[in-house]
Parts: structure tokens; sequence; C-alpha cells
């Protein structure tokens, strides 16, 4: 078992730290480079260099919960919950399709309830019900 997860590239967990302007103000995000990886794909998707992500998702993290937190944690977990959509089909594996392209709430719908913020799900499938009607 241990041997898939010791044979990972020593470079892929050593951490790298980039400073980013988020309204002006600089900040130092350090990350392990897999985490790094995975953000650029996440970009790249949109058509975004991996700053302009993050700024955009900070600034929606802001919108929706007034606060931000643990920044570095929600985006390793950003990371690891795009990569968890696509094991689990939610989210194409092919990087030519935008995530903005895809329906949100299909991607969330019925989603295992501890990767759902709470009453966030029940949202997400009345939401598209009444697309669909």
């Amino acid at each position: 078992m241990c041997e898939v997860f010791i044979s990972a590239n020593p470079d892929s967990y050593a951490s790298r730290t980039r400073s980013v302007r988020l309204h002006g103000v600089v900040t130092s995000i350090r990350l392990e480079n897999l985490y790094w990886d995975v953000l650029e794909e996440i970009g790249l998707r949109d058509g975004m260099a991996v700053v302009q992500l993050i700024e955009k998702l900070y600034d929606e993290l802001v919108a929706a919960r007034g606060e931000v937190g643990n920044f570095s944690s929600f985006l390793r977990v950003s990371a690891l919950r795009y990569m968890a959509l696509q094991a689990h089909d939610r989210i194409p594996m092919d990087n030519a399709i935008p995530i903005r392209s895809l329906d949100a709430a299909a991607v969330l719908h019925a989603l295992p309830a501890h990767w759902a913020l709470p009453g966030r799900e029940a949202k997400s499938s009345v939401v598209a019900l009444r697309r669909k009607g």
C-alpha cells in the first residue's frame, strides 16, 4: 500500500511560497508544489494564470462568507476537491472544457454530505429543478 504514496517525486511535496497581491495588499501563500500544479491546471482551463485564479477564489469566498479564514488551507481543499470531483466524473478530465462552462448545480448534486456546505446541497438541487421546469 505505502509504495503508492512513498514513490511520489519529493519535488511534489516540497513547499513553495508565492507573493500575491489581493486588492492592493501583498501576501505570501505557501503550498506544496503539487497544489500549485493543480491550481495552475484549474486556472488554465478558464484562461487564467494561477495568481488570477487565486484572486478570483479569494473574492468569491469573501463575497459568499464575508471572511476568508485560513486561505492556504482553502486553496489546498480546492485543489483536492477539483481532483476528487474529476475522479467522480463531476468535472470532465478534458482540460479544454472550462470550469465556468459547467452547471455548478449538476456538479454539486447529491455530493456526499461531508463534501458540501451544510444546507447548500438542497439549495443547489432546488435551483437545478427550477431551471429544468
